[in-house]
Parts: C-alpha cells; sequence; structure tokens
C-alpha cells in the first residue's frame, strides 16, 4: 500500500470507533467485528473476507501506539487542504526576487522534514517517504512492510492453566505462499530491481522550487518487480489458508493473560518478517479449587468430632491427594497450608501452597441413637463448665 492509500484509508471508520477512542474500544470493536468477519464464521463469503481483512488491518495500526501516533499526525498534515488534494502546490505561492528568491535546487522541503530529530515527532518518518533529495536511497515507506499482528482466543481447563498445556489452535489467516515461499515470483524465477527506481521504491521530479518524491509507480513501491508471478498468491507472496498452530500455554497462566508467539501472525509483504501471534486464555471456574496468586484454596467440611478430637483428611491436589491433620481442638475456619502443593512457577522454581479451609458441618438430621448421644454430651459439656459465650461482647 502507498503511503497516499495509508492516509486516504479511515482506519477508526473501519472499527467503527471515534479517533479519540480508547485502546480498550479499539480492541473490543475489532474482537467483535474479526468475530462477525471470520472466513471460519463465514464459508465463501468472500465480502465478510475482505471485510476480516480490512479490520484486521485497521487493527493492526490503531492498536499500536507509535502506528497510531504517525497516522494521527500525516492524517492531521494532510487535512484541511495544507497537503491534500487541490491545496499546497510546490513552486507557488511566492513571486519576490533578488536575494529572496528561491532558485531550483536551493530549497528543498526535505530539509525540513530529512533531518529531523528523535524529538521531533517523527516527522522525518512521516516525510521519509514522501520528500527527499533526489535519492537512490531505499526510504522507509519502500521498504518491505512487516505483517500485521493477529489476536486469538482459547479457553482452558483450571488444572490445565495451573499445571500447563500445549494446546492446537486452527486458525485462518494471511501466511507465506507455500509455492513461492513468499517471494510472489514463479518457483524457479526471482524478482528483479526496478530499473526506474533503481530499487528504492520511490522516484524523483522537480516542480517549480521543489524536489518532489512519491512512490515508483513501476514497482508501487517495492523496489522491485516480477515479471512471472506465482499463480498461487499471484505476485503477493501471501496466502490466506487454514493453518494449526501448537502453542505451548506455560504452566500458572492467570485468566485473561496473553501469550506471545514471535513470527505466526500475518504474513510479510513478498518475504518480510511476519507479524506476531498473541494468544489471550481464558481459564474455567474450578468445583474444587480455588486459586490466589501461586497459592491453591479448597474448603474441607468436618465434623463438630473432628474439630474437637483432630484427625487426618485426605485431600485433591493437582497431582494426588495428600493427608492434612487436623489438630484436636481447631476452630471452625482455620487455614492449614500443605507446603509445595499449589500451583508450579515457571522455571522450576518451588510450586505455591495448598491453604485448606476447614469449614464444620452440620447435621440437618439426626436418628435417636445420635440425638440422646449429643443431649448426653451437651450435659456433660455443662457441667465441666465450659461457656461458648465467655468472653463475648454481647454476653
Amino acid at each position: 500500500m502507498s503511503q497516499r492509500e495509508w492516509i486516504e484509508k479511515d482506519f477508526y471508520k473501519e472499527l467503527g470507533v471515534s479517533s479519540s477512542a480508547t485502546a480498550d474500544e479499539i480492541k473490543k470493536a475489532y474482537r467483535k467485528l474479526a468475530r462477525d468477519n471470520h472466513p471460519d464464521a463465514n464459508p465463501g463469503d468472500t465480502k465478510a473476507e475482505e471485510r476480516f481483512k480490512s479490520v484486521s488491518e485497521a487493527h493492526s495500526v490503531l492498536s499500536d501506539a507509535a502506528k497510531r501516533k504517525e497516522y494521527d499526525e500525516t492524517r492531521k498534515l494532510f487535512a484541511g487542504g495544507g497537503f491534500g488534494r487541490g491545496g499546497f502546490t510546490p513552486g507557488t505561492g511566492y513571486t519576490g526576487g533578488g536575494a529572496g528568491n528561491f532558485g531550483a535546487g536551493e530549497f528543498n522541503i526535505g530539509d525540513l522534514f530529512g533531518n529531523a530529530s528523535a524529538n521531533d515527532s517523527g516527522l522525518g518518518d512521516l516525510f521519509g517517504g514522501l520528500f527527499n533529495r533526489g535519492g537512490g536511497n531505499r526510504t522507509a515507506a519502500s521498504r518491505p512492510r512487516r505483517g500485521s499482528d493477529v489476536e486469538t482466543e482459547t479457553t482452558l481447563g483450571f488444572r490445565e492453566a495451573a499445571q500447563g498445556v500445549t494446546v492446537p489452535l486452527r486458525m485462518t489467516s494471511p501466511s507465506p505462499c507455500t509455492t513461492c515461499h513468499g517471494s510472489g515470483a514463479k518457483p524457479g524465477t526471482s524478482p528483479r530491481v526496478c530499473p526506474r527506481c533503481n530499487g528504492s521504491g520511490v522516484v524523483s521530479r522537480n516542480q517549480g522550487a521543489f524536489g518532489f518524491s512519491e512512490p515508483c509507480d513501476d514497482c508501487r513501491g517495492t523496489g522491485s518487480i516480477i515479471d512471472d508471478p506465482c499463480t498461487d498468491c499471484h505476485g503477493s507472496g501471501i496466502q490466506n489458508r487454514t493453518r494449526t498452530i501448537t502453542v505451548r500455554v506455560p504452566p500458572g497462566v492467570n485468566d485473561g493473560q496473553r501469550i506471545k508467539l514471535a513470527g505466526q501472525g500475518e504474513a510479510g509483504l513478498r518475504g518480510a518478517p511476519s507479524g506476531d501471534l498473541f494468544v489471550t486464555v481464558h481459564v474455567k471456574a474450578d468445583k474444587v479449587f480455588g486459586r490466589a496468586g501461586d497459592d491453591l484454596t479448597l474448603v474441607l467440611p468436618v465434623s463438630y468430632g473432628e474439630l474437637v478430637l483432630g484427625t487426618t483428611v485426605s485431600v485433591p491436589t493437582l497431582d494426588g491427594r495428600v493427608g492434612v491433620k487436623v489438630p484436636p481442638g481447631t476452630v471452625d475456619g482455620r487455614i492449614l497450608r500443605v507446603r509445595g502443593r499449589g500451583v508450579p512457577r515457571r522455571g522450576g522454581g518451588v510450586a505455591g501452597d495448598l491453604l485448606v479451609t476447614v469449614k464444620v458441618a452440620v447435621p440437618q438430621k439426626l436418628d435417636s441413637t445420635a440425638t440422646a448421644a449429643l443431649e448426653k454430651y451437651a450435659e456433660a459439656e455443662r457441667a465441666s463448665g465450659f461457656d461458648p459465650r465467655a468472653g463475648w461482647a454481647g454476653a
């Protein structure tokens, strides 16, 4: 895509958000549109496929803070007739003469921007593809374009997320052409350097007092020409295909966490580097375990007698069962810690702990034998002088 096409596209409109939208609003809008127009959900629908590509392209620019800043600043400068169609015309607007006259070759608008420093809001980068000094150097605009980043989601069980798992993800996205291996040229042939721009991707022309550079029409700013395009990708080096990617989810991943797979995103144009793949992990709740950081939590039902007399109870862990000792006289709600039986830590470090909360289970019905025994115990308890409300502020 040329810079002019890039500037004229309204990526905010593609996603249906305002130019002041937050990163979260942009992400939310993209996810909905990508889900609705995904090729897997609309098999054979070319309009949905093109829409999917458009919103993916918009998201790749607006989700990157640096790209979004460059896009916004460039559109702002080109809006309102300053440099746009029917606005600024090089070589016009100055009729003076003498020492103040700008002769050809004495003033180049590229001098205003080409030497901009890193603190100049990136003006040198913004105009690098539009203005230069006649250049045989390859500009940023003509370099092979890196592929866009791709986002997807997967859902794991609680124990899978805690212990780590390898999952296959089936995706449909732009990928390097398997026939030409991303070059865009028919197998057995190679792209050649564009003779018009000598591989720079831009051509220069003078108009009035200014030297003006623009993307080369012959090679469309790529710097190379393909005489015999690949029949499968039509010279783009990219195919929209379905592939299966194996993702290794490390132990201890949290709900909502993103995993980055470098180079597994959208393919770059004509062999340029691919973008990255970001996988957002969703974790299902578990019926037994909860989680507090790297610690596992569970609630252990016990009887009143077990709390008073003490006992040892078998409880589950991520990799089997373990005996937990309940000391005599344990109070309801006490947390017992089993070290090293929690969530494994990354890098093979010591795992978290298992936190067991004891909770007394009160029987709803008793038979006559149990009722008589409990009444006898209550009498003995009173006789021993035990008062459960001794020291209670409400007494």
